[in-house]
């Protein structure tokens, strides 16, 4: 059942105003769960001013309730029924933010209705359902972009530039970490879904991805195969019924003979220096750190003095992806992650896991998906 909300404290001239007048000129928005990173979406799309939040969706009551409250401007109709915002005539663009095994049904369902799409990461957890995601977005005319939310930070955006232009020479190497300081609260609000493999797809499929196309952007292209290793070897059986793995390590192979090496755990101590997260991309003229604020070139040749790529500067604006996707719906820009990048994000992501599950090389033939 679809419920519209009225709120008795908004202002008196808005409220004076059809919403359909109010709404007509901007993009009506609709956000598929509203937990964690739907709240995030949420308040980007707020913030758009050619965005209206018309609709909104979310199983668990509060959680559906605190964010009309937080659209309350817009005065947005809210369901639990993901199906009845896809069917509504007064949506344009849907954004999905629901636990990963959701996302290729919904996201196909929205572009076959002829609703533009932000969907965020990983598309899928499955080849097939990457595959179907892939068809349908291509079958569509409308906008579909994939929460990949790197590819809109400046600052990596000019360094990657920078080293396909041969600043660094030929990439020879990657290697690659994204260690967290701990699970995910087993109690939390996404406890009842992220440690089932199945539905999350595990760390690598659902954080990693971001990492893991970063390094695809850096080298201009996916890897064709893995091997790799996962384990639980920390939080044994907790939260009990555990099927997520806590620590890996993965070799990627690219096309050129690049290579790359990738780990990731969640008991990583904070105060352990070199940090958590970092990509250190290496070419035959020397080396970047890519994920530092100020990324730096390392010339291999003795006593050749590092050079900043991009020097610090403020923070980025927090919602240029989408706001980015705003204007590849209104404005014909280019798309900040399309089809292909998010496809090949998520499937170099299931490649690894596979990998690690299978504890022996799996190829990117083996996925049976072409982009």
């Amino acid at each position: 059942m679809i419920i519209d909300r009225r709120h008795l404290l908004m202002a008196t001239a808005s409220a004076a105003i059809p919403l359909s007048a109010q709404t007509a000129a901007k993009t009506r928005t609709a956000v598929i769960g509203t937990g964690n990173r739907g709240s995030y979406l949420l308040q980007a799309v707020l913030d758009q001013p050619v965005a209206a939040v018309t609709m909104l969706c979310d199983i668990k009551p509060d959680r559906l309730d605190k964010a009309a409250t937080s659209a309350s401007r817009d005065n947005p109709k809210t369901t639990s029924d993901w199906r009845q915002v896809i069917e509504s005539d007064n949506v344009d663009a849907v954004f999905i933010a629901t636990p990963p095994y959701l996302h290729s049904e919904m996201a196909i369902a929205a572009l076959k209705r002829g609703k533009n799409v932000y969907c965020e990461k990983p598309i899928g957890v499955t080849p097939a359902q990457v595959r179907a995601v892939i068809e349908a977005a291509r079958a569509s005319r409308k906008v579909f972009t994939a929460g990949q939310q790197l590819r809109s930070i400046k600052r990596l955006a000019t360094t990657v530039q920078k080293i396909h232009d041969g600043l660094i020479g030929d990439v020879v190497m990657i290697k690659a970490q994204r260690h967290a300081t701990a699970d995910l609260p087993h109690d939390g609000t996404s406890g009842d879904w992220y440690f089932d493999v199945t539905k999350s797809g595990g760390y690598l499929i659902e954080q990693s991805v971001h990492n893991l196309d970063l390094c695809n952007w850096v080298v201009d292209a996916h890897p064709t195969r893995a091997a790799g290793l996962g384990a639980i070897n920390f939080y044994k059986n907790q939260p009990p019924g555990r099927t997520i793995f806590d620590c890996g390590s993965i070799t990627y192979d690219y096309p050129k003979g690049v290579k790359m090496s990738f780990t990731q755990n969640v008991f990583h101590p904070r105060a352990l220096p070199g940090g958590g997260q970092y990509i250190y991309v290496y070419g035959t003229k020397g080396a970047v750190d890519l994920m530092t604020p100020a990324p730096t070139f390392y010339p291999i040749e003795p006593g050749a003095q590092p050079t900043v790529l991009v020097e610090k500067g403020p923070p980025e604006y927090a919602h240029a992806h989408i706001a980015a996707f705003y204007a590849a719906v209104n404005q014909g820009g280019p798309n900040p992650a399309g089809i292909a990048i998010g496809a090949a994000a998520a499937l170099t992501a299931i490649l690894g896991h596979e990998a690690m599950v299978r504890e022996k090389m799996v190829t990117w033939d083996d996925l049976g998906v072409r982009i």
